[in-house]
C-alpha cells in the first residue's frame, strides 16, 4: 500500500511516499512495531528510483519512506534556490522525519543519497538504527566543482539530456542487460540540470572523514566494482578505520559487475536490501545489549 503526502518542510512542500504491506495502515510513526527504512535517491533524480524496491521491502515487514529532496521529483524547490550543500539536505531530511514522527529509522541511500546516509549516521541528535550507504566515499566526491559551476550557466543546452542519458549508461555495470541500462538512462533524463549540477557540487564538497568516530549505528558500505565515480579501496578502508574505533561496527560489500545505481541495476534488489537490513537489525540489537 502506498500513501503519498505533501508536507510543509522549511517553507516549501516536500513530497514523500510511505509504503507498507498491502492491507496495513500507512501511519509514518513507529508505534506499530514495524521498523522504518528511509530510501534516498541519487543526484538530480527522485524517489522513483526505488519504485521496484519499496513495496518488496514493505512486504518483508518494513515501513518504507521514500522522499523527494527539495527541487526533485514532486517536491517544491528550496525557497532559497538550488541546494549545493548536503548538510542542508540532511537538515531537511531530519525535519521531514520529525514531522512524520519517525524515530531511529534505518536509512539506505545511493550516490548523494549514500553520502546523506553517512551524514545522518553521524548525527547524535537524531540517531539511526542502522545505515546502508551505497556509492559514497567518506571524503569529497570525485568531481570538478569549477566545471559544474560553469555548467550552471548553460543548463538549457539541448544536448544536456543526451549527456545525462549517455552518462547513465557509462555508470552502470557490465552485468546489466542493455535493455535495462537503456531504461535507466531514459528515466534519468527527467532530471532538472540546474538541480543535478547543484547536487554534484554538494557531492564534491561533502567530507565526513574527521567525524567517523561519531557514528551512531551499525553501517554497511556498498559499492559496485564498475562504478566510475567511486574508489572501491577508499570505501573499504573507511570500513576498516571505523572498525578500529571503539564504537558502532561497519561492514563493506563490493558488488562485482555492477555500477553506480545498484537499486536500479540489480535484479530483485529488494531481496538483497532486506538481507542487509536484517544483518543491521542484529547488529543494532547487539549494540543496545552491550
Amino acid at each position: 500500500m502506498i500513501e503519498a503526502r505533501y508536507l510543509d518542510v522549511q517553507g516549501a512542500l516536500g513530497f514523500v511516499e510511505i509504503v507498507t504491506a498491502d492491507g496495513e495502515g500507512t501511519g509514518a510513526g513507529t508505534g506499530t512495531g514495524e521498523p522504518t527504512v528511509v530510501c534516498l535517491h541519487t543526484a538530480g533524480q527522485s524517489g522513483v528510483q526505488w519504485r521496484r524496491v519499496s513495496q518488496r521491502l514493505a512486504d518483508r515487514g518494513y515501513r518504507v519512506i521514500v522522499p523527494d529532496l527539495p527541487g526533485h521529483g514532486r517536491s517544491e524547490p528550496c525557497p532559497t534556490g538550488p541546494v549545493t550543500s548536503l548538510i542542508d539536505y540532511a537538515d531537511w531530511l531530519t525535519a521531514l522525519l520529525r514531522r512524520l514522527g519517525v524515530d531511529r529509522p534505518y536509512v539506505i541511500g545511493c550516490s548523494i543519497g549514500g553520502k546523506l546516509t553517512l551524514e545522518l549516521s553521524l548525527r547524535p541528535e537524531f540517531p539511526l538504527a542502522g545505515a546502508i550507504a551505497m556509492a559514497a566515499e567518506a571524503g569529497p566526491g570525485r568531481v570538478k566543482i569549477a566545471g559544474l559551476r560553469r555548467e550552471l550557466d548553460d543548463v538549457a543546452a539541448p544536448a544536456r539530456a543526451d549527456r545525462t542519458y549517455l552518462g547513465s549508461l557509462a555508470s552502470v555495470g557490465r552485468s546489466v542487460p542493455p535493455s535495462q541500462a537503456h531504461l535507466i538512462g531514459l528515466m534519468h533524463k527527467r532530471e532538472d540540470p540546474e538541480i543535478s549540477s547543484s547536487d554534484l557540487i554538494g557531492w564534491g564538497s561533502h567530507d565526513v572523514r574527521d567525524r567517523i568516530a561519531d557514528l551512531t549505528c551499525p553501517l554497511h558500505l556498498i559499492c559496485g566494482s564498475d562504478d566510475p565515480w567511486i574508489n572501491v579501496d577508499e570505501v573499504r578502508d573507511t570500513a576498516v578505520q571505523i572498525n578500529e574505533l571503539d564504537g558502532a561496527p561497519a561492514r563493506f560489500t563490493e558488488l562485482v559487475g555492477y555500477g553506480h545505481y545498484p537499486m536500479e541495476e540489480i535484479p530483485d534488489f529488494g531481496a538483497h536490501a532486506a538481507e542487509w537490513l536484517t544483518a543491521l537489525r542484529v547488529e543494532s540489537a547487539a549494540e543496545v545489549i552491550s
